[in-house]
């Protein structure tokens, strides 16, 4: 048995929200990852269970490392499909929100959403969320949003309705989230899901090939070149940074998805609590935080970036170049070596 973590009062609106539905939208952040795609997918899969009519809209394309999940290949990206999105919003009764905690993290279809006249239900585990939605679900504590549709389905007396699709996206998103159940996966529950998720079927070791073992030969050269040449530390602070241009990922025939993961590798590095991957983007620099211990990369990510996220696990954006951009970082760092720890 799991704990009722969901209150009876939020299951029972969810409940009558999709028993009223005719149409309904499921919506992610910018830039999905493997927890937005579990999520919607996950849900995807648990409506049509229930004979409801749904459709996932993302902002942006997924990773490629992703399109092996069942129900991938209805995924409309808006950036591609934005008057057919644009209608799927219209005409929705009720849009689920999975997986960020403002609003403006769908970018650029975050005023057709809010235009919508249908009701939103927001479900997540990110902290202060915003009250766009007129129903928030919201717990920080748990791992994932993957874990928390579980929980939400189960809290609604529809574990049967959890056929082996909906189950593998419930993994896949718990699994990416905790970097392979490395961090934020601390609780006995967990586990207890897990095990849940495998009696349904799912096969554990082949989602973590399907995820973590499929990439180009260009994907790990420039993972080499990014630990060679690109990767600085900085001792006294107990942090390392990687830097890419897009010059640099054009020469390695980049494709979204192929840097999954970078930010991780310089924790193995005994010395380094705080790992930071920036990326130049079109319009932006895109970064990643992670950490191990008790260092806050929410509170940088928050504080430099304009982003946010979990204590180990976090992301940001910048708009200025990338050289202001490991800059700002650089002039930071002092601020947050109060933060980390000391190790023996």
């Amino acid at each position: 048995m799991i704990s009722k973590i969901i209150s009876e009062e939020l299951v029972n609106k969810v409940e009558k929200a999709i028993d009223v539905a005719d149409k309904i939208a499921i919506v992610v952040h910018v830039g999905p990852d493997g927890d937005a795609m579990g999520a919607s997918l996950a849900m995807w899969h648990y409506l049509m269970t229930k004979g409801k009519e749904s459709t996932i809209v993302v902002p942006t394309a997924f990773p490629n490392f992703l399109n092996w999940m069942p129900g991938t290949e209805k995924v409309i990206v808006y950036e591609n499909n934005k008057e057919e999105a644009d209608l799927i919003f219209a005409v929705a009764d009720l849009i689920f929100a999975l997986d960020f905690n403002t609003a403006n993290r769908m970018a650029n279809m975050t005023e057709a959403v809010l235009r919508s006249p249908a009701d939103i239900i927001l479900v997540d585990h990110h902290l202060h969320p915003e009250a766009f939605a007129k129903v928030l679900i919201s717990y920080p504590e748990l791992s994932s949003t993957s874990e928390l549709i579980f929980r939400l389905i189960c809290r609604m007396g529809d574990f049967s309705k959890i056929n082996l699709a909906c189950a593998e996206c419930i993994y896949t998103g718990m699994m990416t989230d905790t970097g392979g159940f490395t961090y934020n996966s601390n609780q006995q529950e967990i586990y207890i899901i897990i095990a849940e998720l495998i009696k349904l079927g799912v096969n554990k070791d082949e989602i973590y090939r399907k995820v973590f073992n499929t990439y180009s030969a260009d994907r790990l050269r420039l993972m080499g070149f990014c630990l060679s040449k690109k990767m600085k530390i900085y001792p006294e602070y107990r942090a390392a940074l990687i830097t890419i241009t897009q010059k640099e990922l054009d020469q390695y025939n980049f494709v979204n998805g192929d840097a999954e993961g970078f930010v991780n590798i310089p924790l193995s590095i005994e010395g380094v609590d705080f790992s930071v991957f920036m990326r130049e983007d079109t319009d932006k620099i895109k970064i990643s935080l992670r950490s191990q211990g008790t260092f806050p990369t929410n509170k940088v990510s928050s504080d430099l970036f304009n982003g946010g996220g979990h204590l180990n696990a976090a992301g940001g954006e910048s708009y200025v170049t990338l050289k202001e951009t490991i800059k700002k970082f650089e002039d930071a760092l002092p601020t947050y070596k109060v933060f980390l720890e000391e190790k023996a």
